[in-house]
Parts: structure tokens; C-alpha cells; sequence
């Protein structure tokens, strides 16, 4: 059983890490739209696979499927569109590493929007931590409008934003119904997929260009990355508590910077690694490092893909203010302890 969850372990830092290699890789044959696209229908798909094996029931209620919708769009549409089109201009381990800010955008977001959350002196030194990091991702020369790639950081920076947006939401209206994570991972996913589905008429121009690389990279972001990476999550959570299960927060940056690096011949320059260390310790500050054997920890209430994802989502959950972060992006990916891991409803991301 510890050998499956640690092997499940290294399988999601991996899905969710090189989720930004199989953005870069799809981007040589597909527009963004076309990749966001794609991803999400093979996302939704594979998680109608992990509906029918665990025999989940899929929610009936007209009003969480309308509160559903909007998370959607901010967690899965918005953001994976916004970091497709990011990695036109930037490389795969830069926007891996832009997209560890979800936990601290999550925060900044919680401490505005909930009245449960208040800065402290640990958060706000996370905080400005975490920010000075972003600030020498981007570099002197962004700052100065030298940079031809500050749109696309911004742009990053606006799709955690989103999660951040989309995670408080979820712990406000979603959460307290206490529904099954897959139920409404699947319902969240599926109608990204629906959105996009629907904008087909105005993504199929130019004509997408499929090798045997970008359908592969293209199958591994749907199915891996945006839908079976989610019941990994869930699976790590429940044996190892919500805690420790937030490791995986601070490796996938480490496995999108290597993959780049290794894969895609991409430059590591000085302030990557300097900046995505700043961000790590800030996320740390913020909300503490993983401790403890989170034996006693337990997952329940409704959850949503990232991850989170991402996601790319469906991949990094964060919760604001017990146990609920996923990152993402995409859609569902990792959740992460705030405070205390209370047993308490949780919010999981598909990336």
C-alpha cells in the first residue's frame, strides 16, 4: 500500500509538472484554443472512465451545476487558454515555475474576499516573500519594459490568479454541500469541455497539424494531466493527509524546469531558480511545510479538477484556511494545509 501511494506520488508530481512540456510540445502543430480544446475533452473523458470504474453518481441539482459552470471557466477554461497562449512566448519551465503562485494568490484572494482570513505575521512575510520572487522571475528587464515576454508572465500571473479567484469561491458555495470529489471534478471538467466544444466553429481555423509527438503530448495532458492525476490526488490525500500530500506543490516546478531543460533544450537563467526558491519559501511561510504522518487527516466534501492542474490544472489546490489548495492546472492539482488540517471539505484542481 506505501509503495502505491509513494509510485502514485512520483506519477502526479510528474503529470502535473510536465504538463507545461506537453503545452510547449502541442503548441508546434495546435493554436492554444485548439490545445485547450483537446485537453479538455480528453480530460472529461478520462474521467468519465474514473466515474464509471468507482461507479460515482453524477450531481442532479440544477444550482450546483450553475455554480460548477463558474468554476470552470475559472479554473479550467480561462486559465488553461491563458498559459497556452503564455508558452507561445515563454519556455515550459517558466511557466511551470509562474504557476507555483498559486497558493500565495490563493491567500492574497481569501484575505480580501473571506472574513475567516486575516493577514498575520507569518502570512504577510510569505506573502512579500513570494512576490519578490515573481518580481525577479520576470527580471530587470521586464520591470523596465525591456522584456518582449512581460504580457506573457502577466498572463500566467492572471491564470493563478484565477485559481485563486476560483479555489475561495468553491470553499464558499461548493464546499459546504459535502458532494464527492469525483462527482464534481467530473462536472467541473465536463463542462469546460461542453464550453469548448461549443466554440469549436472558431477554433478550427488555421488546421490543426497532429504528428506522433503532439498527439502523445496531447493524450498525456488530457488523460494524464487533467483526468487521472485527479484520482491520484485524491488517493495521496487520503493515505498520507492533506499536509504531506502539499509536497507535490514544490516539485512541480522542479520536474516542468527539468523536463524543459532535459527535453526541449531550454536555457535555465540565473534568476529562475533564484526566483522559484523566493516563491517556494514564501508558499512555506505562508502556510508551513509539509510535517508530521497526517495519519489523522481525512478529505471529504466536494472537490474540483486542476491542478490544479493544474493544472495546467486541474494543478494546485490550495485551501484558504484548513485543507484546501490543488494545483492545478489545468485542473486539479495538489492540496495543500493553510492552517490546521482539519477534516473539513476540500477543493482538488485538474492541471
Amino acid at each position: 500500500m506505501r509503495l502505491r501511494i509513494g509510485a502514485q506520488f512520483v506519477a502526479l508530481a510528474c503529470a502535473w509538472g510536465s504538463s507545461f512540456l506537453f503545452i510547449k510540445v502541442a503548441l508546434d502543430g495546435l493554436t492554444p484554443g485548439q490545445v485547450v480544446w483537446g485537453r479538455l475533452v480528453l480530460g472529461a473523458l478520462a474521467l468519465c472512465a474514473v466515474m464509471a470504474v468507482t461507479r460515482s453518481r453524477i450531481p442532479r441539482d440544477p444550482g450546483l451545476w450553475l455554480r460548477l459552470s463558474a468554476v470552470s471557466v475559472l479554473l479550467c477554461v480561462v486559465p488553461f487558454l491563458l498559459f497556452s497562449w503564455a508558452e507561445q512566448h515563454l519556455d515550459s519551465g517558466m511557466a511551470s515555475i509562474l504557476n507555483a503562485t498559486t497558493p500565495l494568490l490563493t491567500l492574497a484572494v481569501g484575505t480580501v474576499a473571506l472574513a475567516d482570513e486575516r493577514l498575520n505575521r507569518r502570512r504577510t512575510t510569505g506573502l512579500l516573500a513570494g512576490f519578490a520572487g515573481v518580481l525577479v522571475l520576470i527580471g530587470p528587464g521586464g520591470l523596465t519594459g525591456g522584456g518582449g515576454d512581460l504580457l506573457a508572465e502577466l498572463a500566467c500571473l492572471g491564470a493563478t490568479a484565477c485559481y485563486g479567484v476560483a479555489f475561495v469561491y468553491l470553499r464558499r458555495f461548493v464546499a459546504p454541500l459535502g458532494l464527492p470529489a469525483v462527482s464534481v471534478a467530473f462536472v467541473q471538467v465536463t463542462i469546460g469541455a461542453v464550453i469548448m466544444l461549443a466554440a469549436t466553429p472558431w477554433l478550427a481555423a488555421p488546421a490543426p497539424r497532429v504528428d506522433a509527438p503532439i498527439a502523445l503530448s496531447m493524450l498525456a495532458l488530457g488523460a494524464l494531466s487533467t483526468g487521472l492525476a485527479y484520482l491520484w490526488n485524491n488517493n495521496i490525500v487520503q493515505a498520507w493527509g492533506a499536509v504531506n500530500a502539499a509536497a507535490v506543490t514544490y516539485l512541480t516546478p522542479v520536474v516542468g524546469v527539468t523536463a524543459g531543460v532535459l527535453l526541449l533544450d531550454e536555457r535555465l537563467a540565473w534568476n529562475q531558480p533564484v526566483g522559484a526558491l523566493l516563491v517556494i519559501a514564501g508558499i512555506m511561510a505562508a502556510h508551513g511545510a509539509p510535517k508530521g504522518s497526517g495519519a489523522g487527516e481525512t478529505l471529504e466534501g466536494a472537490d474540483t479538477v486542476e491542478t490544479v492542474e493544474g493544472a495546467d490544472t486541474v494543478g494546485t489546490v490550495e485551501a484558504v484556511g484548513t485543507v484546501e489548495t490543488v494545483e492545478a492546472v489545468g485542473a486539479v492539482e495538489t492540496v495543500e494545509a493553510v492552517d490546521t488540517a482539519t477534516p473539513a471539505a476540500d477543493e482538488h484542481v485538474v492541471r
